[in-house]
């Protein structure tokens, strides 16, 4: 599979908090470093995504914010 997006980071799923349509998903990419995500409970139990699992996550936004 190719993807055109670049900004991949992989890591160790380290929670999972399911809803009744969302769920959030949060990684640790290592360094002490987290990022945290939302994707439909469908793709949760598709995926069959637990604590402990390597995944990778794709991120692909159409801005950046700062904030000072």
């Amino acid at each position: 599979m190719q993807i055109s997006g670049r900004n991949k980071l992989k890591g160790t799923v380290v929670k999972v908090l399911p809803g009744i349509v969302t769920a959030e998903v949060e990684v640790d990419i290592g360094n002490g470093n987290r990022i945290a995500g939302v994707i439909t409970k469908r793709s949760l139990d598709e995926m069959q995504i637990k604590e402990g699992d390597e995944v990778t996550a794709l991120i692909k936004a159409t801005s950046v914010m700062f904030i000072k």
